[in-house]
């Protein structure tokens, strides 16, 4: 699935890019532990990520976690999802501020890094090794997380972008989380759906970002401890 998704969206990367610099198809029934239950504490997600996770230039209602939790919240969820988004922001940036950001009390997290690596060029190896040590770190303190894939510029070559592509999927395979191959789906290179600067949705984008991204989403909250 992830090989299919990666070749429908190749055509738009290369626009995306030029420029400037799938949702799991599962569903489940029954009562999740996501559901709100009286008394029981709303479950925490923590959207940790770049610019895009962080909503740059658009007002506070159209960030990302702010558009995912009341989709969440619509579906019957009693849950909190917390910005956790630093625009600019590299895999070697979110492995020094992981502690901080995901405290004690997080029960789950979606994982989205690597676009800036990819946009300056920075090694894949790098990014791999700095979201694997991520990975391995919440994993280690029993906290779920879905990973939320980006491609390489295709400018950089394609030696490059098989090395950046592929690690998300492997890593996710290592690690046993969940993965949304690529975070941008539906919305990359649509100029409808994104600022002036060609990278960054819109608030309609990052709409139909969470609603590709939600089916996943709800594979995470299954897997929260409450």
């Amino acid at each position: 699935m992830y090989r299919s998704q990666k070749v429908e969206a190749q055509s738009g990367v290369l626009r995306f890019f030029s420029g400037a610099v799938v949702a799991l198809g599962l569903a489940f029934s029954g009562v999740s532990a996501g559901y709100a239950q009286d008394g029981a504490e709303p479950v925490k997600l923590v959207a940790f990520g770049d610019s895009l996770t962080a909503g740059y230039q658009l007002p506070p209602e159209d960030a990302f976690p702010v558009q995912l939790e009341k989709a969440l919240l619509a579906k019957g969820y009693k849950v909190n999802v917390v910005n956790a988004g630093v625009s600019g922001d590299t895999t070697s940036g979110g492995l020094s501020r992981l502690d901080w950001s995901v405290g004690d009390d997080v029960d789950g997290v979606i994982l989205e890094l690597g676009a800036n690596d990819a946009l300056r060029g920075l090694p894949p190896e790098t990014a791999r090794k700095n979201l694997d040590s991520m990975l391995e770190q919440l994993g280690a303190r029993g906290i779920p997380v879905l990973l939320a894939g980006m491609m390489a510029p295709p400018n950089l070559g394609e030696q490059y972008g098989r090395a950046f592509n592929s690690m998300y999927g492997e890593l996710a395979e290592k690690h046993g989380v969940l993965l949304y191959p690529f975070f941008l789906d539906g919305v990359v290179a649509d100029p409808r759906l994104n600022l002036g600067d060609g990278m960054h949705p819109t608030g309609e984008g990052v709409a139909i970002i969470v609603e590709k991204i939600l089916p996943s989403v709800e594979l995470l909250m299954e897997q929260t401890k409450s």
